[in-house]
């Protein structure tokens, strides 16, 4: 492994001295080392001796991504990734479900990588598209969920959904969640969806507040072509956001399209955690009740 990039949240400056130590740590092996250029800010003195460049940039150097914030940075950080290398999450706070290395298991997690016997998981993404009147708009990938909604104001909107061309049902609600397995412990766990295993090739199709209560969350095949067109509406009334990075508003009649993508992220794992040890951990599962 001849660099590693790194890639930390802009405004995170306790990164700083992590970052120092890093650098150093990585260039003590004789790795190179490539920060995004935002990053770069937070280490000015180190940054000269170093390569410096956009986020897609670094991606496309390194050999493996260090992430330095919590799950959005890591998020952010997915949708530059478009080749299969080690990332690994470092959380800054508490475990997070996509950040789960904490500053105590960069080091051991990192020995793993450069030598080849780290463990990881291939997080299966998400290709969202938006069509008008037969004709694309605009496209993307997302690790955790395309999410159609209503705007603050507007009324209960009505979502026609279908797979693989067979109609499935009509929606009256405040909006439909999208979700990768990834994505399941996010907003679809807070809308009432299920937890999905990450590993699963699956997705999975949850209302948000549906006017119907015999709506219930619908788990599919990951292969599907999921349809969902939106019934009259006004304009600005309906909006889509991708794993809550991007978004923009939905036209009357448009119709959004999501499969599986092309591509997918390697994310290290902590050396000594398992996957349902950070669901108890983020979900308090297990902890004794409270007695009054």
């Amino acid at each position: 492994m001849s660099q590693v990039g790194i890639l930390a949240r802009p405004d995170l400056g306790e990164a700083g001295p992590t970052l120092r130590d890093l650098i150093r740590w990585l260039r003590e092996r004789g790795v190179g080392v490539c920060l995004e250029e935002r990053t770069a800010q937070l280490v000015q003195d180190l940054a000269p001796s170093c390569a410096v460049a956009s986020g897609k940039e670094v991606v496309q150097q390194a050999d493996a991504l260090v992430v330095l914030g919590g799950d959005g940075t890591l998020l952010a950080a997915s949708h530059v990734v478009q080749k299969p290398i080690p990332v690994l999450g470092v959380n800054f706070g508490s475990l997070g479900f996509l950040t789960e290395i904490t500053l105590g298991e960069l080091y051991p997690a990192l020995e793993g990588v450069l030598a080849g016997t780290y463990r990881y998981e291939e997080r299966r993404m998400l290709h969202a598209e938006v069509r008008r009147g037969g004709k694309a708009q605009s496209a993307g990938d997302v690790l955790n969920d395309v999410v159609i909604t209503k705007a603050a104001f507007s009324r209960i909107i009505e979502l026609d959904v279908a797979v693989d061309g067979a109609f499935v049902s009509s929606f009256r609600a405040d909006g439909l969640i999208v979700s990768s397995p990834t994505g399941s412990t996010a907003y679809n766990l807070a809308a009432g969806g299920p937890i999905l295993h990450p590993t699963l090739p699956a997705i999975v199709l949850t209302p948000i507040c549906p006017h119907m209560l015999s709506n219930r969350p619908l788990v599919v095949g990951d292969g599907v072509t999921i349809e969902v067109s939106l019934r009259d509406a006004r304009d600005g009334d309906v909006q889509i956001t991708l794993d809550g990075q991007q978004g923009f508003p939905l036209a009357p009649r448009d119709v959004v399209t999501v499969t599986r993508s092309a591509h997918a992220i390697r994310l290290v794992k902590a050396p000594e955690r398992d996957y349902f040890e950070i669901l108890r951990t983020k979900l308090k599962w297990g902890e004794p009740t409270a007695r009054r």
